[in-house]
């Protein structure tokens, strides 16, 4: 089963862990000095916020797989759609390690396709 994600730029990480905390009825599973992610059941959902000096708001949308083999199959989706695709493999970001395939759509907007493997201690960057 896969799961939405959305990154949100954010001006006051500890306001919006407020807010996000308040609106989900749930803490963050994961808090960083600088990010804050919650993996919910309901909205099947992967919401980080983060506050990293980028433009404010949506950073990015995606969907995360739960197997290699579906991140195979979202990335093949991706490539047939005809928009230029960005695969990255064991990359560290978010403070965790995935291989990802990203793409912007007729719009521009970024779409992040990825199967975490594992923790990272430090934030990382993707390449994209």
């Amino acid at each position: 089963m896969k799961r939405l994600h959305l990154h949100v730029s954010v001006p006051d990480l500890a306001q919006s862990i407020q807010f996000y905390e308040t609106l989900f009825g749930a803490p963050p599973t994961v808090v960083k000095d600088d990010y804050a992610k919650w993996m919910l059941d309901d909205p099947r959902v992967n919401l980080a916020i983060s506050q990293r000096g980028g433009a404010l708001g949506v950073d990015h949308v995606g969907i995360q797989t739960e197997t290699a083999e579906e991140l195979g199959v979202l990335a093949d989706r991706l490539k047939a759609a005809g928009q230029t695709t960005f695969d990255e493999a064991a990359a560290t970001c978010c403070y965790a390690r995935s291989d990802k395939t990203w793409v912007s759509d007729p719009a521009g907007v970024r779409w992040e396709t990825f199967f975490t493997f594992g923790e990272a201690t430090t934030y990382g960057e993707d390449a994209e």
